[in-house]
């Protein structure tokens, strides 16, 4: 994995940035104008925000703009798949990874984020597995405890 994915999933929207584009964005909604340009912009400064929730905002945007706009589905598939990866949703992610290798099968960014999230799934699924082995060893001795206190 390059230290250049790492920095991508890193970087953070500064909040001037994320305010400039969300009153555009409301503006333009308001006056029913809404350009895709300016709902692209909007997701993207919401996917790189620190919080779940703008993250989840900035999805549906481009979900949204994936439905309606297939000039910009490229786009919109990549900063899907970050977001899902930001979210650590690594499931998810590699459905659009996969979904923009399809179109474009040797883009080094994708592949590279591909690498990143196949790591980090690597890592969650021994920690999943490392939890369940630990609430079953935490079930079995609640139930022997049970057992135990229901024979007297």
């Amino acid at each position: 994995m390059s230290m250049e994915m790492e920095e991508i999933l890193n970087e953070t929207v500064p909040q001037s940035e994320l305010e400039k584009f969300e009153k555009k964005y409301n503006r333009e909604l308001q006056s029913k104008s809404l350009t895709h340009t300016t709902q692209f912009e909007y997701a993207w400064c919401l996917v790189r925000s620190n919080y779940a929730n703008d993250m989840k905002s900035g999805i549906t945007l481009l979900e949204d703009l994936c439905k309606k706009n297939s000039e910009g589905k490229r786009d919109y598939i990549y900063y899907l798949a970050l977001a899902y990866t930001r979210l650590k949703e690594y499931s998810t992610a590699m459905k659009y990874v996969q979904a923009f290798l399809e179109i474009e099968p040797n883009n080094q960014q994708v592949i590279s984020l591909e690498e990143y999230i196949k790591k980090k799934m690597d890592i969650e699924g021994l920690k999943g597995v490392a939890m369940a082995g630990g609430a079953a060893l935490v079930l079995g001795g609640i139930l022997g405890i049970g057992f135990a206190l229901a024979k007297k």
